[in-house]
This record gives C-alpha cells, structure tokens and sequence, in this order.
C-alpha cells in the first residue's frame, strides 16, 4: 500500500485536476454559443445536414473551418464520437476526444486579443460513433469574423483503411484496432493536399474494395465503393450527396487492396470494375484529372501484377472513349523498413513517404506549383 503522505498527495492532485478540468468546462459554458449552422462555418467533406443543429458524418477528414474573436475556444459535440485535430493559427496542430458529462471540449485559452483562424479535423471512421458537431464556445461577448477563404484547388480521396488511417499512429504490438491510433489528418492524402496548399475530403471506409471487399467473394459483392460512393453518410440508403458541393481538381482512387486480398479473385471482375468506377466518376466530375492508385500494403508479386494491370485496362478503355484525363501511380511497396502499423497498415514515416512520392506526379500532371 501506499504510504499515507502518498495517497494524501495523490488524492490531491486527482481533485486538483478535476477541478480545473470543471473550470475550464464552466467558463466554457458561460461564453457565447455559436450553433453548427452558423453561415460563417464552413464544413469541407460529407456531411449531413438534415438536422442543421446538428451536422453528422460518417467518414474521416470532414472539416470545419471558422475564423473567431476573442482569446479562447472551446467546441461541442457528441461526447464518445471520436477524435479530432486541431488547428489553431500556426500552433503545432494536437488531438482532442470531446467526452462526458457535458460534451464541451476547450482547445485554446490565453490567446492574443484579435482574430484567430480554427480547422477541426475529424480523425475517424464514424459509422459506429455517429459523430455529430453542436457548435463553438467563445469568449463572452465574442462572435465569429466572416467565413475563412480555402484554397481554390481541391483533390477527393476515395479508398479503404489506408486512405483513413488505420492504425497510423499504432504499431504491431496492438491486437486490435483503436480509434485512438487511426489519423485522417496524418495520413498520405492529407499531408498531400498540405504541400500541394489545396483542399482535399476523403471517401473512404476499411475493408472496402471496387468490386470485393477483404476477404469477400469470388463473383463480387454487392456492398462496395461504387454502391456507398453515391451517398452522403456511410451506406446505401438515405440521403444521396450533391456532387456540386465539392468539385474536385484531381481525384484520387486508392482502391484494389482490399480487392486481391487472400488471393481467390477475378481479374477479369476486377477490371470491368475500375473501368465502371471511372466511368461513375467521370459522370460527375466532367474536368478532373482521375489518378488510380496502388496502396503500398500490396506485394510486388502477381496479384499486384493483376491490380496494375486491372488499372492499365481502366485508362485504356478511357482513352478509347476519348478521355486521356486518367492515369495511374504505383505507390513503394512496404517493407518493414518504416515499421508497420496496426495489423500491418502503414505507419506515420510509410504515409510521409507515400505523398512526398504522389505530390510530384500530381504536379506534374496539374500543372501546380
């Protein structure tokens, strides 16, 4: 047991931190709310808004951009729905896990008087959390500034548990996943979209393939991303997303993964649906640069061979319809060299890797400086 001046000491600092945690929580409280649909918020991503008070999503990386006024921040959302990175200014970005019992995060005090610029970024999958976003909290007396300007260039990222971040801030050593190790916001597509100074959103759920998912059958399954692409919030049902409220420059496939997994595929399936799936996105997007990738989870053995040459199949068959705006990149295979992540996923280093290796193909084929 611990000695009596021990557990005296302990017990105090334990009250110590609650009551400042309960401060900061009230002082919270008592400043000026600003609801989630304020008109200067600005959300990057899918997001539902079919409860304005109440914006929800489902996928990694929705954004929420506002500039404020005052010298302290606070945001409220579903307590237990996930992680989020912050951004203030040009302070280093950190995490915040929004929690019980009154859901009110702080995530600045003490700031200079005057305008600050805030992004939240939502690190996780939230088909399971549900997350949902309720507002700021700012000083008393203090309001937003006018909405925040974004970059005019914008690049969308569909893929599968890379592209969202699976385990990038884990390691071997864990037996299973954790929302706490999966990152939106340090994965290969965001620090991508950071270099290349534009916005970027992602379209992206663990497991999902173009034709077949981990582990799935032969002839295909019927829940893939070409069936979820369609909709706002994870799933096939429900609201279906406006394709004009994000009109991307560059869009990025990182799918196939998944899809020659365990062996046991169709090549032939596979092909035919990278070819449907840039046909689908073509449909909506008439100017982007359409770029298929291949993950770095994938051997450099046969059943990568079949990926690449599912992919080669896609942007022939583009280019016999007349568009020679599709194209492919083949991202380093890993090989433990940069570690491993949870359950094998890339690590932070291997993500640092992959877009300082597609940040000069997309410039290259944009034209961006």
């Amino acid at each position: 047991m611990l000695p009596t001046f021990a557990q005296t000491l302990l017990r105090s600092l334990l009250l110590l931190t609650f009551a400042l945690s309960t401060a900061a929580s009230a002082r919270a409280q008592q400043g000026a709310f600003v609801g989630a649909d304020h008109p200067d918020l600005v959300y990057v991503g899918r997001v539902s808004f079919a409860r304005p008070e109440a914006p929800t999503f489902t996928y990694p990386g929705v954004q929420i951009h506002a500039l404020f006024e005052g010298t302290s921040v606070a945001m409220k959302s579903k307590p237990e729905a996930g992680y989020y990175m912050v951004e203030i200014d040009t302070l280093p970005a950190f995490k915040v896990h929004p929690q019980r019992p009154d859901s009110i995060a702080p995530l600045a005090s003490g700031l200079a008087q005057g305008t600050h610029r805030l992004t939240l970024t939502y690190c996780n999958e939230g088909m399971v959390l549900h997350p949902e976003f309720y507002g700021l909290v700012l000083d008393a007396g203090c309001s937003l500034a006018a909405r925040p300007a974004l970059p005019d260039r914008r690049i969308e990222f569909i893929g599968n548990s890379i592209t969202c971040g699976y385990g990038n801030e884990g390691s071997l050593n864990e037996k299973s996943f954790s929302y706490k190790t999966q990152n939106a916001y340090l994965t290969y597509a965001a620090m991508a979209a950071r270099a290349l100074g534009a916005q970027w959103m992602s379209v992206a759920r663990s497991g999902i393939g173009i034709y077949r998912n981990y582990g799935g059958n032969r002839e295909g399954d019927r829940i893939t991303m070409p069936a979820l692409y369609e909709h706002t919030l994870l799933g096939t049902r429900g609201e279906r997303w406006d394709f004009g409220r994000f009109t991307p420059n560059v869009v990025c496939v990182n799918l196939g993964t998944n899809d020659i997994s365990l062996g046991n595929y169709d090549a032939d399936l596979l092909a035919a649906a990278f070819c449907r799936f840039v046909g689908q996105l073509r449909s909506h997007y008439p100017q982007a640069k359409i770029v298929l990738l291949t993950g770095p989870m994938s051997k450099a053995d046969k059943h990568l061979a079949a990926l690449q040459d599912a992919q080669r199949k896609a942007v022939a068959d583009a280019a016999a319809h007349g568009d020679h705006e599709v194209f492919r990149f083949d991202f380093t295979p890993a090989d433990g060299s940069l570690g491993y992540g949870t359950h094998y996923h890339p690590t932070l280093a291997q993500h640092r890797l992959m877009a300082d290796e597609l940040v000069p193909f997309l410039r290259q084929i944009t034209g961006w400086q």
